[in-house]
């Protein structure tokens, strides 16, 4: 028994060094790299093709050889549909900086498309900073001031800044159980001052204006200050309800603008949203109409990049499994 502890003493040892060493490469490399413009790029797909090809793979392996030459021969003949419907997915996060990658793909399917096409965004968010998401919502507004139809998708969420973004649409579409609304303001922060002046630290603040600063992390916020950023919160909140009645006109606006999120069914009933379908039923539907098209921009991540999310990754698989041990015990 001693042994093997001595044993597993010497391995991770071995293992600590083996990383230690590594770390030590990999921070030489990056930093002997010169760096490089940040560009990225643009990457279309075919989803029409792609659905095409998976069913001619089940069809050849349900059918016998005959039966699977007449359906391809048939499906040969069908027409390509000459209308387009360009799919551009939306993964927001709480800086909203995915809004970098949106406005390229708006751009780029703005450059090609016309009235006879339409646009679908597969849209999760929770929300995020309100000038980040208001900039996401300008960009969809682009894509309905050329008279495109534009269809918002939501399979999971779309609240606060994220419903911002979704109501710009012609058409809301939800799964039945995803999370909608949540039209409101928030905003907090710890004070550290009381801590700090127990443990005699000074913290001086110099600005101009009355109201540069109202509260703060480390000062003592006043009454007069906390006020003052209650009202700047309501005033971003009738500015966030005035721009939803603008596109949702048939909502009653006092009824859902309380801060609350309701799933897909209850959303149906407070028109929120206009049907309940996945995202997967929707392009099925649109599949025999129109050639479906994903846009995506993608932007070139550097070796520093990649290395940290492969720490990432992995990180995020052990707290997954040791959650997965602690709920299975």
């Amino acid at each position: 028994m001693e042994f093997l502890l001595e044993y597993g003493m010497f391995l991770a040892k071995t293992l600590t060094m083996v990383l230690a060493i590594g770390a030590v490469i990999v921070m030489v490399v990056v930093a002997s790299v010169k760096p490089k413009a940040r560009k990225g790029e643009l990457c279309f797909d075919d989803l029409s093709a792609d659905y095409q090809h998976l069913q001619a793979d089940l069809q050849q392996q349900l059918l016998d050889k005959k039966a699977y030459k007449q359906w391809q021969k048939h499906a040969d003949k069908t027409e390509k549909p000459q209308h387009r419907l360009f799919v551009i997915d939306f993964n927001g996060s709480m800086d909203a900086h995915e809004v970098d990658a949106l406005r390229e793909e708006v751009t780029a399917v703005l450059a090609v498309a016309n009235k006879d096409d339409a646009v679908l965004v597969r849209l999760e968010s929770g929300g995020g900073v309100v000038h980040g998401y208001g900039l996401g919502a300008s960009q969809l507004e682009r894509v309905r001031q050329k008279n495109i139809p534009l269809t918002v998708a939501v399979d999971k969420v779309a609240a606060s800044g994220g419903y911002m973004m979704a109501c710009i649409a012609d058409k809301i579409i939800a799964a039945p159980f995803a999370i909608l609304g949540s039209i409101g303001v928030i905003a907090q922060l710890p004070n550290f001052n009381k801590l700090l002046k127990k443990n005699h630290i000074e913290f001086e603040q110099f600005t101009a204006g009355e109201f540069k600063r109202t509260v703060t992390v480390f000062g003592e916020n006043t009454d007069k200050g906390r006020q003052k950023f209650q009202r700047e919160l309501e005033e971003t909140h009738v500015l966030f309800k005035h721009f939803v009645q603008r596109h949702r006109q048939q909502l009653d606006i006092d009824e859902v603008a309380t801060g609350e999120h309701w799933f897909g069914y209850q959303a149906l009933e407070l028109k929120l949203v206009d049907t309940l379908c996945t995202s997967d039923d929707y392009l099925i539907s649109q599949l025999a109409e129109r050639q479906v098209y994903k846009v995506q921009y993608r932007v070139r991540k550097s070796l520093a990049e990649k290395a940290g999310l492969t720490a990432a990754s992995i990180v995020k698989s052990s707290l997954q499994q040791l959650q997965q041990l602690t709920f299975w015990r």
